[in-house]
């Protein structure tokens, strides 16, 4: 793809979101599944996602689904409190208010933030946790309103159940069905509670969950190592749901921070466009994170995050980390100066990110367990304390608390960003000078991810694929060692293929809403080496699947 000729820009006034348009569409467009089945409830790896322009993202789907969610809790005993947060979009102050009169309805105990503020995914997460910890009988759940770093115009809905991480297939798909038979139905058994007296029910406590989390971050964070050596530290919220928690961070903890941008606008319109010419909250791409990346002189560490604080970007003086990177050096890090974490613990990783995880833990004597794309492959093993970290090339992971005990089971932007600062406080070396001793001792990896061409009959043959249907033995002059169907940490399918060598690798996962196959590669062997393997993989790839 061609760069955006406005990329790393602001974005112009013409294209930012009219709200107001917006928001109406989210009440007036009425999802038609008979006539228009893509308008249907479809759960990805993190909820529910869509515009209400095109009827994906609107109110009789978030009634639907929060009624599903109702359904859910009571089918499986689940009659503990609900936290309910959301994020800085539009549509999630919209959908929030949807929710919140199915969720009286039923009579669901709803804590959320005081003063309507906005709450971020790992503080939803860290509260469910904190909370099932010490009342085992009455168990909560939880829903985060958020479409994650996804453009303005579009809005999110995702379930954590009360493992606390994001919801596992077998839960999503029941909500799912749910959802669209109460669509079908016209939303006849909605149960609905008008918003205004919804608010004076009792049902629904507003609580302060900033100060627990921010008090809780020095069981996790060595936040007096960062005091001491007075690292400074230059936020970029990206506008996001995190924003009002660094002040409190700082003041708590006595920090060098400095919130470089306290803009809060639906519209993001203080965005530098991502590389298609897009508006994209990623705080994993140079050009969305434009802004902070011109600030890399001004600090020693620089954090920018996504709108619900899933994810997290690093920039030091060399520029903003590519993920994968920065995933290796925080693994590193960890297993060498957490000291009371058992020796057992196992390290997460999915399957598409870097080979350079593989092999810096394998210098440290642990054990990789990798699993298929989504963060929730690593929920379980969080939980039980058998992962001492689970991260994923989209720039999202977590961590134990530094007895090894659980933090938390969804991704976390504050302690990923805050442990940079750590890592620099403690060793005297920034992540990204860390990360080149690695390439010096292992080797300098590159990574790409592109986007196929293919069919809907060769997406379902893709998706299918036995590792006995790979006759091939070697691919871009090197011996084959793997061939992957299912994952190695726990067994379960890829949805796609992957093909290890010595020097590199290649996976191919089919996309669920274009007629595309995504491909996935590294190599150790440099730039030319990589199109060697971009040609091979597509050529085995299409041989398989015709």
């Amino acid at each position: 793809m061609a760069l955006h000729p406005g990329a790393g820009k602001i974005a112009p006034k013409a294209q930012l979101a009219n709200i107001p348009k917006l928001v109406s569409a989210y009440y007036l467009n009425e999802p038609d599944l008979e006539q228009f089945p893509e308008q249907r409830v479809e759960f990805g790896t993190s909820g529910h996602r869509g515009c209400s322009y095109d009827v994906k993202f609107n109110e009789s789907h978030i009634l639907a689904v929060t009624q599903a969610i109702c359904d859910y809790r009571k089918a499986n005993n689940i009659f503990g409190p609900l936290f309910l947060g959301k994020d800085t979009h539009a549509l999630s102050e919209a959908a929030f208010n949807s929710a919140i009169e199915v969720l009286v309805a039923n009579e669901v105990q709803v804590i959320t933030q005081e003063n309507d503020d906005f709450t971020p995914t790992p503080v939803i997460s860290h509260a469910i946790v904190t909370h099932n910890k010490t009342h085992p009988h009455e168990i909560a759940d939880g829903i985060v309103v958020t479409p994650s770093h996804n453009p303005p115009e579009d809005g999110g809905f995702k379930y954590n159940p009360p493992n606390g991480g994001p919801a596992d297939t077998d839960v999503t798909k029941w909500i799912e069905d749910r959802a669209n038979q109460l669509l079908l139905e016209e939303l006849v058994e909605v149960e609905l509670f008008p918003y205004a007296k919804a608010k004076r029910s009792g049902f629904i406590k507003y609580q302060d969950l900033v100060t627990p989390y921010v008090k809780d971050l020095e069981k996790i964070i060595d936040m007096e190592a960062i005091k001491k050596a007075n690292v400074s530290i230059g936020i970029d919220p990206l506008g996001g749901s995190g924003i009002n928690f660094w002040p409190v961070i700082a003041k708590h903890y006595g920090l060098n921070i400095t919130v470089v941008n306290e803009q809060v606008d639906p519209r993001f319109a203080f965005m530098p466009l991502d590389k298609d010419g897009k508006i994209r909250m990623d705080c994993s791409s140079p050009y969305a994170m434009a802004n902070l990346i011109a600030l890399k002189d001004d600090y020693d560490i620089g954090i920018g995050n996504d709108p619900d604080y899933d994810r997290h970007g690093i920039v030091t003086k060399d520029g903003l980390m590519n993920p994968n990177h920065y995933l290796a050096v925080a693994i590193d890090y960890l297993v060498t100066h957490r000291t009371s974490w058992p020796t057992t613990l196992k390290i997460g990783k999915t399957l598409v990110s870097s080979g350079m995880i593989d092999k810096v833990v394998q210098a440290l004597g642990k054990q990789v367990y990798e699993v298929p794309v989504g963060f929730k492959w690593f929920v379980d093993g969080l939980a039980e304390e058998t992962l001492a970290f689970g991260g994923e090339e989209s720039a999202g992971a977590s961590f134990l608390r530094k007895d090894g005990s659980v933090w938390n089971t969804d991704k976390d932007g504050f302690i990923l960003g805050l442990l940079a600062a750590e890592i620099l406080a403690v060793t005297g070396k920034t992540p990204s000078a860390r990360y080149k001793e690695f390439e010096a001792q292992f080797g300098a990896p590159t990574y790409k991810r592109i986007d196929a061409p293919t069919t809907s009959s060769a997406k379902a043959k893709l998706k299918a694929l036995k590792a006995s249907d790979v006759k091939a033995k070697t691919l871009a002059g090197d011996a084959i060692t793997q061939i992957l169907t299912h994952a190695p940490g726990n067994g379960a399918a890829i949805g796609g293929l992957k093909v290890v060598t010595e020097s590199g690798w290649f996976a191919a996962r089919p996309s669920g809403t274009e007629d595309i196959y995504k491909i996935y590669l590294e190599s150790f062997k440099g730039e030319a080496h990589l199109n060697e393997l971009e040609k091979a993989a597509k050529a085995l790839v299409d041989s398989v699947i015709g």
